[in-house]
């Protein structure tokens, strides 16, 4: 079997017996979606660039720990997801760089999927003017899936301080994003027209 028509552990177990091929075709397969992961959480092309680099490294070489014990995709998912908040605690005292509009090489897109576009550039500014306290566990919980204990575990706080920054953004997010939910009313609208598991920001993340 070829190393593109292998599965992913196979090509991990592959790799730490000694596949040069193995682990290329593992980052082959999963680069874009890890690098989503790292720009949404950094805002940063090269931050997140960095930390990927980072994060493939780390897994370069644990691979050999690498038990099975979760898809291949969820221990990537983690260990990017960690190289990125290493680089949020060092950063605390610097200041952001914000995500272009714009990216090279974007088609010119119809104007339903350029309204589509737009919206989740609002919804990208929002979160983007979140503090990275309140942004990174809501990019956790509401866009990448993971629990409050889960999250809790990797930000290394306790899960009700996850719970309270995740509803203090969620409020915040309300109040900007509230249009989106009803484009008559008025953007200043109260904390509930965004639900309480972030389904607004989610549904828009989810669409990139």
């Amino acid at each position: 079997m070829t190393a593109a028509a292998s599965s992913d552990a196979a090509l991990i177990a592959a790799h730490a017996a000694g596949d040069p091929r193995a682990f290329g075709e593992l980052v082959r397969r999963h680069r874009d979606r890890m690098w989503a992961v790292a720009l949404r959480t950094l805002r940063d092309p090269e931050e997140a660039a960095d930390a990927l680099q980072e994060a493939f490294i780390s897994a370069f070489r644990a691979a050999g720990s690498f038990r099975a014990e979760s898809q291949v995709t969820t221990w990537l998912h983690r260990i990017v997801v960690n190289a990125c908040l290493d680089r949020v605690r060092r950063r605390q005292a610097r200041p952001t760089v914000p995500l272009p509009d714009t990216g090279p090489g974007e088609p010119v897109t119809p104007r339903d999927a350029m309204s589509e576009r737009e919206t989740r550039l609002v919804v990208q500014r929002a979160l983007n003017e979140l503090s990275d306290d309140q942004r990174v566990p809501i990019l956790l919980v509401d866009v990448e899936g993971y629990s409050v204990a889960e999250t809790a575990q990797l930000l290394g706080i306790a899960e009700g301080t996850v719970k309270s920054r995740c509803a203090r953004g969620r409020a915040k997010l309300a109040k900007v994003l509230g249009h989106l939910r009803n484009p008559d009313a008025d953007a200043n609208v109260p904390g509930d027209a965004v639900d309480g598991r972030g389904a607004t920001a989610r549904r828009h993340w989810e669409g990139q």
